[in-house]
């Protein structure tokens, strides 16, 4: 179900009044049946793949937590009949059983995830090598099935096992709470990838109806709704236009293809994430901010702090920490401060370790190359960063410009820009094509190519650029609101009618400039394809 369709609102309507109405607390096993209600609508068979994730990780979680908890006992009663060096034993033999089950079912459902997605990708650059090779017969592709959601579940289930593994927490207790867990229909389609620690504190509580609480929850699906319907599926129309056509549309219209697919996927994404968040609100369930206004990072390791930031800290925490502090990289640590010298030498296991995680991010995104390019890329543009930071501090040493409002605006552009190149590998889906694009950005950009009618021949109208260009006003001044505290905070603070004027007046935005109607075909959320 497309959020932004009427079937969704109608099912969202539905859940909302019975959830009210229901016995409190009945209300999270309602939220339960609906959630697998509306991930039967988008295919029976996916039900099956959520279902094997959600038992199998609970049950690993759960003998892990309780064996965890039994030996704690027995070994805080019975520690004193053993030695220093048997009781390092039965610690590392208890250790080494837990990590046996912990193992087990994170490889199990990562290999689901794996096959579903990965498998096709994987006989094509066989094939290809084959074919390097000169063998014209290659293996044949499957044809599987890939789950709604699966890679933002999945990694969910496996954050929520990892932790229990680690301690940070008892695994829970109850079968259909971990399921509601798991399937929670806001964040199914394109996350957050939330913690169980964070949104376990509000999903599982009887919720009364509190009308700021609700308000607020519908204030944000609209934003979300503005930003999806009157900016990204209308500025949509331009990019698909300028993928489709590169003899036409090269050089500056490459790069006006970028900048507005820039746009476009932080209209989309945030608009979706809005979405989530403002129908879990409704139901007094918080879940966590995915975005901070990552257009107005100075830096790319600042940008990657605040865009999908439940994404980021997942790869951080559960790749990054655990590869950069294994004992294979305090061995490489040690030989390469040995023969590199200790300034070069220590940089080479985290240079490694995020080298890992970027291919990792990348390949996550999509089963193709040019999102592990994409991921690599960010690799590349980070670690040049942290190596010219002696070179920055020189400058800034000699030229006084840290600090200023011109030089923080350059920053910011300069993000920007570097992103939105970055980002052309996820416009044209192909390495060797946006290469050639990004360069003739350079090579064929010239003001002869300027023309009205070409950008109406992206069939998009004047007046549809001038929507758009206004809808981003607005997403600008909304961010530049928000800098100093909830933008509906201080709606809320306003008078009644002044609150009437602003949210009536985005919903007839949304109403009269938003894509859709009879004859459109609404696009699906961006991210619902990971």
């Amino acid at each position: 179900m497309l959020f932004t369709s009427y079937g969704f609102i109608g099912f969202l309507l539905a859940v909302f009044v019975l959830y009210y109405l229901i016995p409190k607390k009945m209300q999270w096993p309602f939220l339960l049946i609906a959630s697998y209600i509306f991930y039967f609508i988008a295919d029976p068979r996916y039900l099956i793949f959520i279902a094997i994730t959600t038992v199998s990780t609970f049950y690993g979680a759960k003998v892990i937590s309780d064996k965890k908890v039994a030996f704690d006992g027995w070994f805080k009663e019975h520690k004193k009949e053993y030695e220093k060096e048997e009781r390092k034993a039965l610690k590392a033999k208890e250790h080494s059983a837990e990590k046996k089950i912990f193992l087990a079912c994170l490889l199990f459902n990562l290999g689901i995830l794996a096959v579903t997605k990965y498998t096709n990708f994987t006989i094509a650059n066989i094939n290809s090598l084959l074919a390097a090779f000169g063998r014209a017969d290659g293996i044949s592709f499957v044809d599987l099935i890939i789950p709604m959601g699966i890679s933002f579940y999945t990694f969910q289930s496996m954050g929520y096992l990892i932790d229990v593994y680690n301690g940070k927490h008892e695994a829970q207790d109850n079968l259909f709470k971990f399921a509601l867990f798991v399937s929670f229909f806001p964040q199914l389609v394109q996350g957050p990838i939330s913690r169980y620690h964070d949104l376990s504190q509000t999903l599982y509580e009887e919720h009364s109806f509190n009308w700021k609480t609700v308000s607020f929850g519908l204030e944000r699906i609209l934003w979300g709704f503005f930003k999806k319907l009157v900016i990204a599926d209308r500025i949509l129309v331009a990019v698909q236009a300028i993928i489709a056509d590169t003899d036409t549309y090269n050089g500056f219209y490459a790069f006006a293809g970028a900048m507005f697919y820039a746009l476009e996927l932080y209209a989309d994404f945030t608009g979706g994430i809005d979405i989530t968040i403002g129908v879990a609100e409704t139901m007094g369930i918080k879940v966590t901010e995915n975005f901070i206004r990552p257009y107005f990072s100075k830096n790319i390791k600042e940008y990657w702090n605040r865009w999908h930031i439940t994404m980021g800290t997942w790869f951080t925490d559960y790749i990054f920490y655990p590869i950069s502090a294994s004992q294979f990289m305090m061995k490489l640590s040690k030989k390469s401060r040995a023969r590199l010298g200790n300034n070069l030498g220590k940089r080479v296991p985290v240079y490694l370790s995020s080298f890992i995680v970027w291919f990792t991010t990348g390949i996550w995104h999509g089963a193709s190359w040019n999102f592990i390019v994409w991921g690599l890329g960010n690799f590349v543009v980070i670690m040049i960063s942290q190596e010219l930071e002696p070179f920055y501090r020189w400058f800034h040493s000699k030229v006084h410009v840290q600090g200023t409002f011109g030089w923080r605006l350059f920053q910011v552009i300069r993000t920007v820009l570097i992103m939105s190149s970055l980002r052309m590998f996820d416009c044209y889906r192909d390495v060797p094509l946006t290469f050639k694009m990004f360069g003739s950005i350079f090579s064929k950009s010239s003001l002869s190519q300027l023309n009205a009618q070409a950008f109406i021949g992206m069939g998009l109208t004047g007046f549809d650029y001038l929507v758009v260009f206004v809808g981003m006003l607005i997403l600008v001044t909304v961010s530049l609101i928000g800098r100093s505290g909830c933008v509906r905070e201080k709606i809320y603070g306003l008078a009644a009618p002044f609150r009437f004027i602003i949210w009536y007046g985005l919903f007839m935005a949304t109403l009269v400039f938003g894509a859709y109607g009879i004859g459109y075909s609404a696009s699906q959320f961006i991210y619902n394809q990971f």
